[in-house]
């Protein structure tokens, strides 16, 4: 049996690109994140099938689509880090996105996103994530929400962000998103 006083956080990175700076975000945050937060960084992403709403008419889960939804099941919030293609969300992690959407597994769900990009970047991506998360009546933890910079040089060739600054503040977002969803005021906007 789960541990409650521990809040699982399920952290999903848009991007597939080895050396992301959307990925080494989430592992700073994971790794800096507070004592009673236990984040699993999502690897799945590259591995899931284009969505096809007749595979689950007819019962064929990908075994891919199957970890991912057991990932989100076993995971108290989700929060996310994307970086932003052709002004908008990268095609994998909407196709992701679009694995939930009739399976329910948003629904009700605590969420929220770093935007890592620079300056003037990632607010197409952003609101297109919000797009979709309202659409799949996800909870978005607007205080767990956060722009921060992490720039390439920040990460080191070891994939992770050696600032440590940036780290501490990465693990206060996750912290924030813990904080609501043991809070139930906070996740109603009390």
């Amino acid at each position: 049996m789960a541990d409650p006083a521990v809040v699982r956080l399920l952290l999903v990175s848009g991007s597939t690109r080895a050396g992301s700076t959307n990925t080494a975000a989430l592992r700073a945050a994971r790794d800096a994140a507070p004592g009673g937060v236990l984040a699993t960084l999502y690897d799945g992403l590259s591995d899931l099938p284009a969505f096809n709403p007749d595979d689950e008419e007819h019962g064929l889960v990908d075994p891919a689509v199957a970890s991912l939804r057991r990932q989100f099941a076993a995971a108290d919030g989700v929060l996310f880090c994307t970086p932003e293609y052709a002004g908008t969300l990268p095609g994998s992690l909407k196709n992701l996105l679009d694995w939930t959407v009739g399976h329910g597994d948003l629904v009700d769900k605590p969420v929220a996103w770093v935007n890592a990009a620079g300056p003037g970047r990632g607010e197409a991506a952003q609101a297109t994530l919000r797009t979709v998360l309202e659409y799949v009546s996800a909870v978005i933890v607007e205080d767990a929400c956060a722009k921060l910079t992490v720039p390439r040089d920040a990460v080191g060739p070891d994939g992770e962000v050696g600032d440590a600054a940036l780290r501490v503040r990465l693990g206060e977002i996750a912290g924030s998103l813990a904080e609501a969803i043991r809070d139930p005021r906070i996740l109603n906007g009390r």
